[in-house]
């Protein structure tokens, strides 16, 4: 399953809010380092329920923009 996602960095909260045709992913942690990309990963596979392993960003490493693959669990 590919989903588009659009990452707010440095919120107050961490969520997932579904909008038209994305997700809004809110993350505390700041966009260096690849921190920002480490708690997407962490977030996402808590909301899908699934292992951080199976959660692949495909696009847009250095963007809020992402495009992210979840991996069904075989």
């Amino acid at each position: 399953m590919k989903l588009n996602i659009k990452v707010i960095p440095n919120s107050k909260q961490e969520k997932v809010i579904q909008e038209e045709n994305r997700l809004k992913v809110c993350l505390k942690s700041r966009a260096l380092e690849g921190k920002a990309n480490k708690a997407l990963i962490q977030l996402l596979a808590k909301h899908f329920n699934t292992k951080k392993s199976n959660i692949n960003i495909i696009i847009g490493l250095k963007s809020r923009k992402k495009v992210v693959e979840i991996k069904n669990e075989t």
